[in-house]
């Protein structure tokens, strides 16, 4: 059986990415109901751009051992507190403004299979939606989108050598994109075949 888990961030839920959520049988809970051990038991974690990272720090030790156990952890926003080690907290891009928010794909991953830059880069004709910033990834992470003018990498995957996988977005939830009438909307039901797909593998192995 697979053990996703969607952390909630107060006041800040789409309910139409969490009734998604419910027809998968995913999970969708505030992280202020939660526990370390909530986290550990899970194979995936899907963290919205506005959790409390204050409270998550407080179960770091879940989170890693989600990791290191081989689990997968969805990250959305600005890294401020050291949830994951390994990583470095959110460093402003260099510019803001609009050219300097313009999206370029540097790998393709089926999370973003038919996702045009071009509608990352401008949602209803503003630019900085999607990202104005880097959670900068190790060294051996795969760098998915950065940001053209800079460098700026926006989304990463990376294979933990201690085992697991963080996917990286350091900008709004990705998921904000469903109901809108453009290629973007492709992210959050491809990012959930993705996950699924992830923690399938993981049970099977278990087994």
């Amino acid at each position: 059986m697979m053990n996703i888990l969607h952390l909630q961030a107060i006041s800040h839920e789409l309910p139409a990415f969490v009734q998604a959520l419910e027809a998968r049988g995913i999970a969708s809970r505030s992280v202020r109901d939660l526990c370390a051990d909530d986290l550990r038991a899970s194979q995936v974690l899907l963290i919205e751009a506005h959790i409390d990272q204050k409270a998550l720090l407080g179960m770091k030790d879940g989170l890693m051992d989600c990791l290191n156990a081989g689990g997968t952890i969805v990250f959305n926003g600005h890294l401020v507190y050291p949830l994951i080690d390994g990583l470095e907290p959110f460093q402003v891009a260099a510019g803001r403004g609009r050219d300097d928010l313009v999206v370029e794909r540097v790998h393709t991953h089926p999370v973003f299979d038919g996702v045009d830059c071009q509608d990352l880069s401008f949602r209803r004709g503003v630019a900085g939606f999607y990202a104005r910033g880097a959670n900068p990834p190790p060294v051996d992470a795969q760098v998915l989108h950065r940001l053209k003018q800079d460098g700026s990498p926006i989304d990463w995957v990376w294979q933990r050598p201690e085992g697991g996988q963080v996917f990286m977005h350091s900008g709004n939830t990705m998921w904000m994109y469903l109901n809108d009438k453009s290629s973007p909307a492709r992210i959050a039901p491809q990012l959930l075949d993705w996950v699924c797909a992830s923690a399938s593998e993981l049970t099977e192995e278990a087994h």
